[in-house]
């Protein structure tokens, strides 16, 4: 008669299994950087469509600005009801967009925001006397500045010549 005989396993050395086990980690902490790389290029993908976007956006709306300027400067005289109602349509597609008109006129001069065409003499200085070309921004950012009139306090000219000498010693010390 026949006698069974038991097929064991040998046991595998601890060691062995021990690498198993660093090796599967090392591979499941691989796997967990690859995904997350990946995401954040996915994330890195979108934000640069959406900012993209924002900047079609911004081109378009700079190239309809002159045509919305030569809409009020005709405004002004043909004073005209239905042409009124198309810049009021025209301001508020503007505003849905992001578009605000950058207040300038009394306000205090910032070459940040403003472009000075014009320097007049008066009594205060730095202060935005006239509008020559109304200036907008989108989403708190410039996009095309008001060119504007600056009135400046009369300096006279050996205060004026102080000055220069001042400065040309800073430049040249």
């Amino acid at each position: 008669y026949m006698t069974k005989t038991k097929k064991t396993a040998s046991p595998r050395p601890f060691t062995e299994k021990a690498g198993q086990a660093e090796k599967h980690q090392e591979l499941e902490n691989q796997l967990k950087r690859a995904l997350a790389d990946y995401q954040n290029l996915e994330r890195r993908v979108e934000e640069e469509r959406r900012l993209l976007g924002q900047l079609s956006a911004a081109l378009l709306i700079e190239k309809f600005l002159p045509v919305l300027d030569n809409l009020e400067n005709a405004q002004k005289h043909l004073n005209d009801q239905g042409l009124e109602i198309v810049i009021k349509q025209f301001k508020d597609v503007l505003s849905t967009e992001g578009v605000e008109e950058i207040a300038a006129e009394g306000a205090q001069f910032d070459p940040h925001q403003h472009e000075a065409t014009e320097a007049v003499e008066g009594e205060n200085d730095n202060l935005v006397v006239k509008v020559a070309r109304k200036g907008y921004k989108i989403n708190d950012k410039v996009l095309r500045p008001p060119q504007v009139v600056v009135e400046r306090q009369k300096v006279d000219q050996a205060t004026e010549q102080k000055a220069e000498e001042d400065h040309k010693q800073s430049v040249v010390g």
